[in-house]
């Protein structure tokens, strides 16, 4: 066994005995530091904060499992 892990495609690992934590945030950093924007300002993303979904009783059936190519 080569022990816990700690990275996966990216990802970053943590197990408790409550579950598994997951993060991107090492991911992030790299791709920031690739592209040099490590000390870039951040930036809000704006979202509608009061947009509800409701469900649309007579829209048609979305075949989900139709994959193209």
């Amino acid at each position: 066994m080569m022990g816990k892990l700690n990275y996966f495609l990216g990802l970053q690992i943590k197990q408790f005995q409550h579950g598994t934590f997951l993060s991107q945030s090492k991911y992030c950093r790299e791709l920031l530091k690739k592209f040099e924007m490590e000390n870039c300002k951040e930036a809000t993303t704006p979202i509608a904060t009061r947009c509800y979904l409701d469900t649309e009783e007579k829209g048609a059936n979305v075949d989900q499992t139709n994959i193209k190519d």
